[in-house]
C-alpha cells in the first residue's frame, strides 16, 4: 500500500536517462511535495518532457529510482507502475485528443479503459468533468477539430481528471494560447489544485504561469536540477542559465517599469 504519511508525491533519486551515447538526464534528483504546484523550466530540448515521461514510465531509465505516491516506478508495463498510473492524470502538449472521438468520448476513454460503468454513468461523469474545466455538455458533442486552442486544453484537462487523480502532469499547458486564454487557464489550474487537493507537476516556458500559480520552480540545466525554490529564490540564483532565463530581456518585460 502507498505510504500516505509520506510528505512527497514524487521522489526522483540519482536518475540517468539517455538515448544512445547522449545523456539527457544526468544523476538528477528531485522531490515534489504533496499538494504543491511545481513548475519545471529548462532550455528547449533540455530534457523537461523527457523527465516527465520518464517519471510516468513512458521512457526507460538507465539508472536511478523514481517513487510516485509511495510506489516505486519501473517500466510502463511494470505492475507497480500500472498501479500507480491510476493515481495520475496527464495533459500532453497540444492536448493529444483522439481526433475520431467526440470530446465526451475522449474524457470517457480512461474510464472505459480502467472501470466497468454503464453508458449513463459514463456520460454523467464526463459531463461533470467538462463542467469542472469550464466547458458545457454541448461541447462534449463536438470533435477536437471543432474546438479552439483554449477549449482543446480544457477538454484535455477534463480527460486528465477523469479518474480523480492525486497528481496531474501538465506539459506546456499554456503554449499556443493568447495571454488572456493563458491567464484564464492558469486560474483554472490553481482553482482545481486548491479545490481537489492536487499535486501539479507542470513543464512550462511561461514566465507568467511560473510567477502566478507555482508554489516552487525547479530549473533543469546540464541534465540536473540546478536551482529549486520560490520565484524569489530562483531570481537570486547565481547559476548562469538560471540568471539568463529569469533576468533576460523577455523576463524583464513582465516586470513593472519604474515611474
Amino acid at each position: 500500500m502507498p505510504d500516505t504519511a509520506n510528505p512527497f508525491a514524487i521522489r526522483v533519486s540519482d536518475l540517468i536517462v539517455g538515448f544512445g551515447k547522449q545523456v539527457v538526464i544526468d544523476h538528477l534528483s528531485l522531490d515534489v511535495r504533496r499538494g504543491e504546484i511545481l513548475g519545471l523550466v529548462g532550455a528547449s530540448g533540455g530534457g523537461k518532457s523527457v523527465l516527465m515521461r520518464t517519471i510516468i514510465g513512458l521512457i526507460p531509465r538507465q539508472s536511478g529510482a523514481i517513487e510516485v505516491m509511495g510506489e516505486q516506478i519501473g517500466a510502463a508495463g511494470d505492475r507497480r507502475t500500472k498501479s500507480a498510473a491510476g493515481r495520475w492524470g496527464i495533459l500532453f502538449q497540444q492536448g493529444a485528443l483522439f481526433s475520431s472521438l467526440t470530446v465526451r468520448q475522449n474524457v470517457q476513454f480512461p474510464l472505459r479503459e480502467n472501470l466497468t460503468l454503464s453508458d449513463e454513468l459514463l456520460d454523467e461523469i464526463a459531463n461533470a468533468k467538462l463542467e469542472m474545466v469550464g466547458l458545457s455538455s454541448r461541447d462534449g458533442d463536438k470533435f477536437p477539430s471543432e474546438l479552439s486552442g483554449g477549449m482543446t486544453k480544457r477538454a484535455a484537462l477534463a480527460r486528465a481528471l477523469a479518474l480523480d487523480p492525486a497528481i496531474v502532469f501538465l506539459d506546456e499547458p499554456t503554449s499556443g494560447l493568447d495571454p488572456i486564454a493563458a491567464g484564464e487557464f492558469d486560474t483554472l489550474i490553481k482553482t482545481l489544485q486548491k479545490t481537489l487537493g492536487l499535486t501539479v507537476f507542470m513543464v512550462t516556458h511561461d514566465l507568467a504561469s511560473l510567477n502566478t500559480i507555482c508554489d516552487r520552480v525547479a530549473a533543469l540545466a546540464d541534465g540536473k536540477i540546478v536551482a529549486i525554490g520560490s520565484m524569489s529564490d530562483l531570481l537570486q540564483s547565481e547559476h548562469p542559465w538560471v540568471r539568463a532565463y529569469f533576468h533576460g530581456k523577455r523576463s524583464l518585460m513582465l516586470q513593472p517599469k519604474a515611474s
